[in-house]
């Protein structure tokens, strides 16, 4: 019950900060966040900052999962491929948006693939694919994809990517080396 009256201050935070699309907001009060996080970090899962995950890597700060998923403008029923599933909390809130059979996610460490693939079974979104890969690569057998995001920086969007991304498709990443600015691509033919 904490987990859940925390999840709704942390929506309500977000809906009140940022101007969010309110299936955005919807989709990050459902997600159970605790339950992708490593149950030493659960107490602060609903914080709106990175946590750790293990591999070197972390999961991304809410408010950053949540303006990633708005400026995607997702609906209903689109294919999304998603770069770095890490924990599987953001794929999980795409989910939510699209529906989880159409969720793409590649994962670059094996054992980040695997926690993920159990992570998002235990939290109702089996249907979520997920394959560990090179993301740069992205998935070419889901492709055309609606949408795309990545959830790590990259010195530039991967022509993969943006090849497996239908015209007037978008793909969403930020993209810079020391520094970065997340950008929006709208793929034409």
């Amino acid at each position: 019950m904490a987990y859940e009256e925390e999840r709704d201050r942390l929506a309500d935070r977000l809906a009140r900060r940022h101007d969010l699309d309110e299936r955005v907001v919807d989709a990050m009060r459902t997600v159970p966040r605790h339950a992708f996080v490593p149950e030493a970090r659960r107490d602060d899962a609903y914080a709106d900052r990175p946590l750790p995950i293990g591999h070197d890597q972390t999961v991304s700060a809410p408010h950053m999962v949540a303006v990633m998923a708005d400026h995607l403008d997702l609906h209903s029923a689109e294919t999304v491929l998603e770069i770095g599933t890490g924990c599987g909390y953001h794929a999980a809130v795409t989910a939510e948006l699209v529906g989880a059979e159409n969720v793409y996610s590649v994962e670059y460490v094996d054992t980040l693939a695997e926690d993920a693939r159990d992570n998002l079974a235990d939290a109702g979104y089996e249907e979520v694919h997920v394959r560990r890969g090179d993301g740069r690569e992205g998935w070419p057998a889901g492709a055309p994809y609606d949408a795309a995001y990545l959830t790590c920086a990259a010195p530039t969007v991967p022509d993969a990517v943006l090849e497996q991304t239908r015209a007037g498709g978008r793909v969403l990443a930020p993209v810079g080396d020391l520094a970065q600015e997340l950008v929006l691509v709208r793929v034409r033919e």
